[in-house]
């Protein structure tokens, strides 16, 4: 298939989302409790849940993230300067009532973790790392994942990270001065989709580095056009986890 083929089928895809023949009226990270978009609390609450969004149904994590903060006796997980105060057992109790975390000791581990590099690296505001880099994603992605990814565990992941600076995009006040640099999360339904596509090949979406191949893949295309990488992501996300319906 050539390009020209494939940018028609991508494009069709983006407009199957915005006409909603795909699903995606309520999406995972809607589950929220409708913070100021620009509050600290808000940039937490989309922060501090996405590190434990792996090979889960987001759906379900983010309805328990709800459900956490909405208790006064559970939701204060979502503030580093308190979460550190309280005893590993407290923590571990809260996250797992409601099932935030389901491996009670790895992921309470993580989310402390976290929560310290905050305190460490931005006196507990992460919107002070935006700042820093001047909103800028190649910046940043690189401050995690490069410079300082042991600080940032999962959060610091290929799929994840990306998604994150997504979903802060979508549901804080924060906006990027280059767009063009957000790629999409390569997470299982994204790659079944890419591949679904045509954009990458069966023995490619076997390979181990078959993330950084669909995000590649994704830049190439889209280069020239008038769509952003990140453009296609939630329509690529959609259409997998939907079962590929409305066929390109």
């Amino acid at each position: 298939m050539n390009k020209k083929e494939l940018l028609n089928k991508a494009e069709k895809l983006i407009n199957l989302y915005k006409e909603g023949k795909i699903g995606g009226e309520v999406m995972p990270e809607d589950a929220n409790p409708g913070l100021e978009k620009s509050s600290l609390e808000n940039y937490l609450y989309f922060t501090l849940p996405m590190t434990l969004n792996y090979q889960r149904n987001s759906y379900k994590l983010w309805e328990s993230a709800l459900k956490t903060y909405n208790n006064k006796e559970t939701n204060f997980v979502f503030n580093p300067k308190i979460c550190l105060k309280k005893t590993f057992e407290e923590v571990q109790s809260a996250l797992t009532k409601y099932k935030v975390a389901l491996q009670k000791q790895k992921q309470t581990e993580i989310w402390l973790k976290l929560c310290n590099t905050f305190i460490e690296l931005f006196d507990g505001d992460i919107r002070k790392l935006f700042d820093l880099y001047d909103n800028r994603v190649e910046k940043i992605r690189k401050y995690i994942q490069v410079e300082n990814k042991k600080k940032f565990p999962y959060l610091s992941g290929t799929k994840i990270c990306n998604y994150w600076l997504y979903v802060i995009y979508q549901y804080t006040d924060r906006k990027y001065k280059d767009m063009e640099n957000l790629t999409v999360a390569p997470d299982t339904h994204v790659c079944k989709a890419t591949l679904k596509l045509g954009l990458i090949t069966e023995e490619e979406y076997s390979k181990n580095n078959v993330q950084l191949i669909v995000i590649d893949r994704w830049k190439k295309l889209l280069n020239g056009t008038k769509y952003n990488q990140i453009d296609i992501h939630t329509p690529l996300w959609l259409w997998s986890r939907n079962g590929f319906i409305n066929k390109l």
